[in-house]
């Protein structure tokens, strides 16, 4: 086994407490997610999938559905800490990983190929973005009205590589009305909460102290901008169902509105 695709599923979310067993549509979201990673994990070579949770009510969810899980220590800070954990436990091989958030139901699969095949070229850390059209720029604007929190933007060089993550939406755009009318697309890139590592830059972050930048933001990826990382933005195209993140109750509302409306996509592989 060469990569593999760790599904991070913690129960006591602060913001959200119980989260990847919420459902939508009667389908809970660890295994909306689970099912994007397995159906990623068939079209990568040598590529395999795991919950990794700290909790007995996610370890029985996945057993009754028989999604692969491994427990880790409720000790662990992260889900990046979690990600690390399950490698040694389930993949000690493994060279490459992907950390697909439990609240990432609708990522789409190749999302996920694209950042592994980009990890290939020497990045440390690669994750996908989109530039958002306009009127999709003005949705975001009124989500942060009432959540705030929901939703991350990044700025990348012009090679792609990362240079900021933030929970504000960058870049500030000056004479925005004449760069609406010269391009369909605006600046702004809304950063999809997926990242793939290399086993040696995963073992490296999750080594490091918080930074300093990555308290204030409450953005894991803030601190391998800090130490350095050659962190890789991969552009994407939309997802069926494109969202911000499930960060709160009122997101899940959210999301169950627009899954209503363009269809559901779970195929139910597991």
């Amino acid at each position: 086994m060469e990569t593999l695709i760790v599904v991070p599923a913690r129960m006591g979310s602060t913001r959200f407490p119980g989260k990847p067993l919420a459902e939508l549509n009667g389908i809970s979201m660890l295994r909306r997610t689970a099912d994007v990673a397995a159906r990623a994990a068939a079209q990568l070579d040598k590529c395999a999938y795991v919950v990794a949770t700290d909790h007995e009510d996610i370890k029985a969810h996945c057993d009754q559905h028989n999604i692969p899980n491994v427990m880790t220590d409720p000790s662990l800070p992260s889900g990046t800490d979690r990600a690390f954990s399950a490698c040694k436990l389930f993949a000690p091989s493994a060279k490459w990983v992907v950390n697909l958030q439990g609240d990432a139901p609708f990522t789409d699969i190749s999302h996920v190929t694209k950042c592994v095949d980009a990890l290939k070229k020497g990045p440390d850390v690669t994750t996908p973005y989109i530039r958002l059209a306009w009127d999709d720029l003005d949705i975001l604007r009124e989500h942060k009205k009432t959540t705030p929190f929901s939703g991350t933007t990044l700025i990348h060089n012009p090679a792609g590589r990362a240079l900021w993550f933030s929970k504000n939406i960058i870049p500030a755009i000056k004479h925005e009305e004449k760069r609406r009318s010269l391009d369909a697309l605006s600046p702004v890139c809304r950063h999809i909460g997926l990242y793939t590592f290399t086993i040696d830059a995963l073992e490296r972050y999750i080594n490091l102290p918080k930074s300093h930048y990555q308290e204030i933001e409450d953005l894991e990826q803030l601190k391998m901008i800090e130490a350095d990382f050659w962190v890789q933005a991969v552009e994407v195209d939309p997802a069926k169902i494109s969202t911000s993140g499930i960060d709160s109750p009122e997101d899940l509302e959210r999301a169950e509105l627009v899954l209503n409306d363009v269809g559901d996509p779970f195929e139910g592989h597991i």
